[in-house]
């Protein structure tokens, strides 16, 4: 079974899109900031990771920068709220698989979803 990863530092987030893809026979954990997920991605090791930009304490690309530095490349779904170009900029060099931008459109996510897990 497929391994997805969600860090967001919303609950209601969080619990639609684990239930969500629950629903879907994913395996699902989740992480309510970036110092969480880094600390679970070691043990857990996510096939995908569906990452919150703007979070409190360490924001997604500061998270992603992190889990990098470790030398994990897990797939990553970025979401953002964000249409600053320059803040988005270093996703770029980060290996970033998709970004979607909010507000979610469940059809768009659960698309990339399936397909970064087929191919993992």
């Amino acid at each position: 079974m497929s391994k997805l990863m969600i860090v967001d530092d919303e609950l209601d987030v969080r619990e639609y899109l684990k239930n969500f893809f629950k629903r879907r026979k994913i395996d699902v954990i989740t992480a309510e900031s970036g110092e969480e997920a880094i600390e679970l991605i070691g043990t857990q090791q996510p096939d995908l990771m569906i990452l919150d930009v703007r979070m409190a304490g360490i924001d997604g690309v500061e998270t992603l920068k992190r889990i990098r530095g470790q030398g994990n490349s897990v797939q990553v779904i970025m979401v953002t709220g964000v249409e600053d170009e320059v803040m988005l900029k270093p996703l770029n060099e980060l290996n970033v698989s998709a970004c979607i931008h909010k507000p979610l459109i469940l059809e768009e996510l659960e698309k990339e979803v399936l397909q970064r897990l087929m191919t993992k």
